[in-house]
């Protein structure tokens, strides 16, 4: 079988891991790159020895008609422009989280892909982890009985990534859009995909990005100058009701006086409750007695794992017609809960989410 040809688009740090993932599979080749950066394109190109290199998508996608399948990998604003442009194009999407700036554009993608009978999938990453499989099998087989309520946790004390994720117009907001995205897909996929019906939110803008801190974490150390722009919030927490009766608190931060860096999902059912703390956990009782089950052999499938997990069921789903785990609908989903968190936090009330 002639091999899939994939295109990257955005070849920032995100796109790393995506190449990783389509290179460990033997169906396809990572056959061209693009990015508006011509130095960031000749880094990958000469990373990954991928000679067509283009910094304008429409030449590329002129130039090479053949490509099969595109990884949209560039910052959010460019999210819906470039996955349209690869859906007319006659190409099969993945588009990194989150789908898009707002529901509107996200709503344009799905009719794209509609339109041209393509698929578009989205880059819910933690939905192809071990782990994960590990959860929903304990749901699957009822073990875990009515899930009500959820919590969501994504906290960095020092974690601002830096460079266009501080910047509004290019991320569309800050933690709460970069890492609750994550979380919040993950409990609601987990919990059978209920759908919301109202958030209520708050966000602050209190410790900034800690540029000032003289011992920074990994991602911290990224925003250095003091002409970084960061106008997003640093701190964000919401409730969100679903059309199921279910309820799930959302905490995402990027800069927090908190202990330690906390990322979990947290499922609590008539039956059970069950986490992801890193690795699988179980909580229910037995024979009148409170009993706990850990499986740490199921701690998940590491970054690079997830990503090539991911991009592993996007060329199943092209190639052998795979129903999709993270289809556009689901994208869209989480854009109205991400609208409703922000129109929340500005209004300073709850507000209620029209399907």
């Amino acid at each position: 079988m002639e091999k899939i040809k994939v295109a990257i688009i955005g070849v920032g740090s995100i796109a790393d891991v995506h190449i990783k993932g389509y290179r460990a599979d033997e169906r396809c080749e990572v056959y061209a790159i693009c990015d508006i950066n011509p130095e960031r394109l000749e880094i990958m190109g000469n990373r990954y020895d991928i000679k067509r290199r283009f910094t304008d998508k429409d030449e590329m996608f002129k130039a090479l008609p053949e490509i099969d399948v595109v990884s949209v990998c560039t910052w959010n604003s460019a999210h819906a422009e470039c996955t349209i442009a690869a859906l007319n194009a006659g190409k099969h999407v993945l588009c990194e989280k989150p789908m898009a700036m707002n529901t509107k554009e996200a709503e344009e993608m799905k009719a794209a892909a509609e339109r041209n009978n393509k698929l578009l999938m989205i880059g819910f990453v933690r939905r192809h982890g071990n782990d994960t499989k590990v959860l929903q099998d304990f749901i699957e087989a009822g073990d875990v009985g009515e899930i009500y309520y959820a919590k969501a946790t994504y906290l960095r004390r020092a974690g601002a990534p830096g460079g266009w994720f501080g910047d509004k117009s290019r991320s569309g907001g800050g933690p709460m859009i970069d890492l609750g995205v994550h979380v919040i897909d993950l409990a609601r996929y987990l919990a059978g995909g209920p759908k919301p019906v109202a958030v209520s939110a708050v966000i602050f803008n209190k410790l900034g990005d800690r540029r000032n801190l003289k011992s920074k974490s990994g991602y911290q150390s990224s925003t250095k100058g003091n002409n970084v722009i960061f106008d997003v919030e640093d701190m964000a927490t919401a409730l969100i009701r679903f059309d199921n009766g279910m309820a799930m608190t959302v905490e995402t931060s990027f800069s927090l006086n908190v202990d330690k860096d906390i990322a979990t999902v947290q499922l609590f059912g008539t039956k059970a409750g069950i986490a992801m703390d890193p690795e699988p956990k179980f909580f229910t009782e037995k024979n009148g007695y409170l009993t706990n089950v850990s499986l740490p052999q199921y701690v998940g499938s590491g970054f690079e794992g997830l990503f090539k997990n991911e991009t592993r069921h996007f060329l199943d789903c092209v190639i052998d017609n795979v129903p999709c785990k993270a289809p556009a609908e689901d994208g869209i989903m989480l854009m109205k809960i991400l609208d409703a968190v922000y129109k929340s936090a500005e209004m300073g009330r709850e507000v209620t989410i029209k399907m």
